[in-house]
């Protein structure tokens, strides 16, 4: 461990430490007040006007719950709020865009493309991948951070892109292990649980802290206005930078095919497949890996039982609303596939889409497969056990999905 390292290590631990001793008056410290975080993205922004999006109700929600069962530590609780608010302004920018710029609402979103399946099934190796061809049109981690600021000159561009280096350069001091089991960057493309975050309806905020009350009720929500916002972001990137042939990314659409297909019908379908034995562990190692950072209370085995429990009602629904579309909507590509042979993988996707994949393209992704191989930031080692899970009742959990879909069960 460097010594700038250590000394930020140090500096966490005393901080948290200090909260500890505090407990009780580091809620006066760092306030999680909704009207508070309001008037904070308002006086950031320079601006007043939400117009009449519905955001409040999910935002009382959400903090509610990080409240009463996050377990947050002092340094827990300032991140928390910087995102909120940061959540906030974006908000606030988007409206003071759209009522400039009329024009913005009225971009059509055509035939997107999402690739979805369970989380550690393969999908941001696909999505990385394509997102390397320049006709593909991916969001951006810096699009996505401040999707409605301004960027009409290269020096605007280049504003936003050191703003954001400087947020993944603190989340990384944060949760050091997370290279190792998830690529980020400023130039990578972005999840849509990101986009739809900016309306304070996501999966991401139950990845991040422990909040099941919060995410209870997401799951219960019709979902309507997170594809609302989730369409309103690609309608400012795309006014942004253009682009048309959307390609998009999120295991958590799992749990919500029917408002996304309202949304957009006529969103084709990449589903990546993994045996549930691997995929669950793994998906419960990196919530461990996020919610330390922000909580001393982060229980791997309670998380484990929680991850299978979801993602396995979120499977069922998903097939469900599934089998309504025609089989040409969708494509089903196993994780073995993505392992031994990732272009393959990419070829079949564009076969099934009818998209040329030019010389250029494939050399890129040939490149990025050289220069990027599995485990460069180290082992990312994960076991049932560890998590609270027991073998016999994942195999009961997911049989219907074995079977469907003939999943091969991996070694461990």
């Amino acid at each position: 461990m460097s010594l700038s390292r250590t000394c930020f290590t140090a500096a966490v631990g005393t901080l948290n430490t200090a909260g500890r001793v505090l407990r009780g008056r580091d809620r006066s410290m760092v306030d999680l007040s909704p009207h508070r975080l309001i008037r904070a993205a308002r006086a950031r922004a320079r601006l007043s006007d939400f117009g009449h999006w519905e955001f409040r109700e999910p935002l009382e929600r959400l903090v509610d719950a990080l409240e009463t069962q996050a377990g947050l530590t002092l340094l827990g609780r300032l991140t928390a709020r910087e995102h909120l608010v940061g959540l906030l302004e974006n908000l606030l920018y988007i409206e003071r865009n759209r009522a400039c710029t009329p024009g913005i609402e009225r971009r059509e979103i055509t035939a997107p493309v999402f690739i979805v399946g369970l989380p550690r099934s393969g999908t941001t190796v696909l999505y990385n991948l394509i997102a390397l061809d320049t006709t593909v049109r991916t969001p951006l981690t810096w699009e996505v951070m401040y999707p409605a600021d301004s960027a009409e000159a290269p020096g605007d561009v280049e504003r936003i892109r050191r703003r954001t280096a400087a947020r993944l350069k603190w989340a990384h001091r944060l949760a050091p292990q997370f290279a190792r089991l998830h690529p980020i960057g400023v130039d990578l493309p972005q999840e849509c649980v990101a986009l739809m975050a900016q309306g304070f309806r996501s999966t991401l905020f139950h990845t991040l802290h422990r909040v099941p009350a919060y995410q209870d009720w997401f799951e219960t929500d019709s979902q309507r206005l997170a594809f609302d916002m989730h369409r309103r972001v690609l309608q400012h990137l795309q006014a942004r930078r253009g682009g048309e042939r959307w390609l998009l990314k999120n295991p958590a659409h799992l749990f919500s095919l029917p408002p996304l297909l309202r949304r957009y019908p006529d969103a084709r379908l990449i589903q990546l497949h993994r045996d549930p034995l691997r995929a669950m562990p793994s998906i419960a190692s990196v919530n461990a890996v996020l919610r330390r950072a922000f909580s001393d209370r982060a229980n791997p085995r309670e998380i484990g039982p929680d991850c299978a429990e979801r993602w396995a009602r979120a499977l069922s629904g998903f097939m469900a609303a599934r089998d309504t579309l025609a089989a040409d909507r969708c494509l089903d590509i196993p994780y073995q596939t993505i392992v031994a042979s990732p272009l393959t993988a990419v070829e079949r996707v564009y076969a099934h889409l009818g998209w040329p994949l030019s010389g250029g393209a494939r050399a890129a992704m040939t490149d990025y497969l050289k220069t990027h191989p599995k485990h460069r930031h180290g082992d990312h080692r994960y076991s049932l056990q560890a998590f609270g899970l027991d073998r016999e009742t994942e195999l009961k959990r997911f049989a219907a999905y074995y079977e469907r879909f003939d999943i091969p069960i991996e070694a461990p």
